[in-house]
């Protein structure tokens, strides 16, 4: 017996590759700086803790609803509804564990093989994997470092077909730290709006922004009722651990995602809903002092990579990571990684991880802090001389 040819379309996560060989050197006795997890590295705030462990007390240990509970979903649905500019009800809501059950279970319900998808390439390598496993057509477009990793609107009209059945926009994204501007967007949705095509809004770090607020393409005319936005706790209130997330999309979508959730797991972990609600409805001065610490790193992350040899590096608009461009040392991507990893101690992304428009950049996640950061960027700097030497 083996496995069938379709689980050998799914790929994992480099990052998940990278930690592994870096707990490899660390067992060694090489001290490593952790630059490659795109987690935060702060404490889940203690009121949403007490709400989980409360629950616990309080008996939330069996089955929940599918869907997630009616309570909760309706916070989220407002939620959504006062932050987007939008109006959507609890029936419209899908809890999950984590992001990625609103990206798989949204492309098992709409794709087939023959159907398109067009997705941001360098992007969240999950989005690949997905539509490959589902049989479609992958349609990358390429994000111009030069337009602040943004789509050139031209390629993409270009790339629309009547063959296209999904548009995958991350806006702010990884690895590149990009925000869609709103402009584009306007002019996105004017180009999707009459189509038979959906969107699928991955927003998880709508809340990581530095100097401008992202829109989301749903806030435009029309756009809702084609839209799915992806959204969770994992980055704006560190919860990564506690696979709580969200898809909120029209109704006869959502059916079909909870259709796939009960014939996968079951429902999202009971005890883990209310501490979702709390995070929602508590106070938000943790999600403010976390993103202006990482606005401090992000400018010292920043300052530091441009000061090295053969790196260039746009500021991240929002998001947690520092994506330069690495072709002025001569070096392949994945092997200057390699190199950063084995010789300077510090773990970081290949950049042709996310796509092949990701070569000839390195991803670096500065969720760490910021003397580690600089540490960081101190031995990059000093074995800079492998590729500029004097």
């Amino acid at each position: 017996m083996q496995v069938v040819e379709k689980i050998s379309r799914l790929q994992v996560e480099s990052a998940y590759e990278v930690l592994a060989k870096a707990q490899a050197l660390e067992k060694k006795g090489k001290h490593i700086i952790h630059l490659e997890i795109g987690s935060p590295d702060f404490p889940t705030p203690p009121h949403i803790v007490e709400a989980g462990k409360r629950a616990l007390d309080e008996g939330f240990t069996k089955y929940g609803p599918t869907p997630g509970f009616g309570d909760f979903r309706e916070v989220i649905a407002a939620e959504v509804s006062r932050t987007r500019g939008v109006k959507v009800g609890a029936e419209n809501v899908c809890v999950v564990p984590g992001g990625k059950p609103t990206m798989f279970f949204t492309m098992l319900a709409l794709l087939e093989p023959g159907d398109e998808v067009i997705y941001p390439d360098p992007s969240f390598p999950i989005y690949e994997s997905m539509i490959r496993y589902t049989g479609a057509t992958l349609k990358p477009i390429p994000l111009v470092e030069s337009r602040g990793f943004s789509f050139d609107l031209n390629v993409f009209r270009d790339s629309l077909s009547a063959k296209t059945k999904l548009v995958i926009l991350n806006s702010p994204g990884n690895p590149t730290g990009s925000i869609i501007p709103k402009a584009d967007l306007a002019e996105m949705a004017a180009m999707l709006r009459d189509r038979d095509v959906m969107i699928l809004s991955d927003e998880i770090y709508s809340r990581i922004w530095y100097d401008a607020e992202p829109t989301s393409i749903t806030s435009f005319d029309g756009m809702i009722e084609k839209s799915i936005i992806l959204d969770g706790f994992s980055k704006t209130y560190s919860m990564t651990g506690w696979r709580l997330g969200y898809g909120v999309m029209p109704v006869w979508l959502a059916d079909a995602v909870n259709m796939l959730t009960v014939n996968s797991n079951s429902c999202t972990a009971s005890f883990t809903q209310r501490a979702g609600m709390a995070a929602l409805l508590g106070p938000q001065d943790c999600v403010t002092a976390m993103v202006a610490e990482f606005g401090k790193r992000r400018n010292a992350i920043v300052k530091g990579l441009n000061e090295i040899p053969g790196f260039r590096c746009t500021a991240p608009a929002g998001a947690f990571y520092a994506f330069p461009n690495v072709t002025g040392t001569g070096i392949p991507s994945k092997e200057l990684a390699d190199l950063l990893l084995e010789e300077a101690g510090v773990a970081c992304l290949n950049g042709a991880g996310f796509g092949k428009h990701g070569e000839g950049f390195i991803r670096f996640s500065y969720a760490n802090s910021l003397a580690n950061i600089m540490e960081a960027i101190e031995r990059i700097r000093k074995i800079s001389t492998r590729w500029a030497p004097g």
